[in-house]
C-alpha cells in the first residue's frame, strides 16, 4: 500500500457531522484518525472495504491532557517526510442542558469548556508542536458556531466556548504568521450553518421555560432548514480545500 500523503486528525469523528467528514476525508493518498469518546462502525467498515488508512483513537475529551499527550507521542514517533500535509480538525463539542448557567449541573459546565475550548488548546499545541517539520505544509480548522459570535439565552456554556475558540484562532494565527516564511501553519475558525445533528435536537427538544429560543431552533427542524451531516461535511471540505486557506482566520461557510 502506497503511504500515504496528508494526514488529517478529526476529533468527534464518531457520529454526526465529524463522522461525516471524516467518511469524505477516506481516500488512499488520505490517513485519516478519528479521536472520540466512541467509535463509528461506518468508519471502520468503509476503511476496511478500501483498504484505506485510519485509526480510532478513543479518548473522553472532557479529560484533553492525555489525548494531547497521545497525539504528540505519535507525532513525534512517525516519519513526516512521508505527509506532504497535516490537517487538524478541532469538530468535537458539547452542548449542556439548556438553561441559566445557575440551573445546569458543574460537572456539564465543566465538560462544555473542556470538550469545546480547552480540548481545541492542547489539541493544537501537540499538533504544531509534533508537525514543526512540515513547516507551512499544516492547517488547524476549528469548527465553531455563530453563537461564538452571538449570544444567546440559555446556551452561555457552548457560547463561551465558541466564542474562546474563534479569539483562539485569532491567536493562534497572529502567532504562526510571526514565524519565518515557510514556517507558520494556516489557522481558520468556520461557523458550518445550521445541520441536523444530535445537538439540534437537544435544543429543539428543551424546555422552553428555561431555553426562551427553543421554538426557534424547532421551527429550523419544521421549515426544512437543516443541513444533513454530510451536505455540511461537503461544504467544510470544500472550504478547507480553497486556495489561500487561513488567509480569512474568523469564517462562515455560508460566505465561503
Amino acid at each position: 500500500m502506497t503511504a500515504p500523503q496528508e494526514l488529517f486528525i478529526i476529533t468527534g469523528a464518531s457520529r454526526g457531522m465529524g463522522e461525516a467528514i471524516a467518511l469524505q476525508l477516506l481516500a488512499p493518498e488520505h490517513q485519516v484518525i478519528g479521536i472520540s469518546r466512541g467509535r463509528s462502525d461506518a468508519l471502520q467498515r468503509a476503511a476496511e472495504t478500501r483498504g484505506l488508512a485510519l485509526e480510532q483513537w478513543q479518548a473522553d475529551l472532557a479529560e484533553p491532557l492525555a489525548a494531547a499527550e497521545r497525539l504528540l507521542a505519535w507525532l513525534e514517533q512517525q516519519d513526516l517526510a512521508r505527509f506532504q500535509r497535516a490537517t487538524l480538525i478541532n469538530n468535537a463539542g458539547v452542548v449542556s442542558t439548556p438553561g441559566p448557567v445557575d440551573g445546569v449541573p458543574l460537572a456539564e459546565l465543566s465538560m462544555a469548556l473542556r470538550v469545546g475550548l480547552e480540548a481545541t488548546l492542547l489539541l493544537s499545541s501537540a499538533f504544531l508542536r509534533g508537525t514543526v517539520a512540515l513547516g507551512s505544509n499544516r492547517r488547524i480548522l476549528n469548527i465553531s458556531s455563530g453563537l461564538g459570535r452571538r449570544a444567546m439565552a440559555g446556551s452561555a456554556p457552548y457560547c463561551a466556548a465558541k466564542a474562546g475558540m474563534d479569539n483562539l484562532s485569532r491567536a493562534m494565527a497572529l502567532d504562526e504568521e510571526a514565524k519565518p516564511a515557510g514556517q507558520g501553519a494556516a489557522i481558520a475558525s468556520l461557523a458550518p450553518g445550521i445541520i441536523d445533528t444530535d445537538m439540534q435536537l437537544q435544543l429543539r427538544s428543551a424546555d422552553p421555560a428555561k431555553f426562551p429560543n427553543q421554538q426557534v431552533f424547532a421551527d429550523f427542524k419544521s421549515g426544512g432548514q437543516l443541513m444533513s451531516p454530510e451536505q455540511a461535511a461537503t461544504k467544510i471540505v470544500g472550504f478547507l480545500n480553497t486556495p489561500g486557506f487561513g488567509s480569512t482566520v474568523i469564517a462562515d461557510v455560508r460566505d465561503a
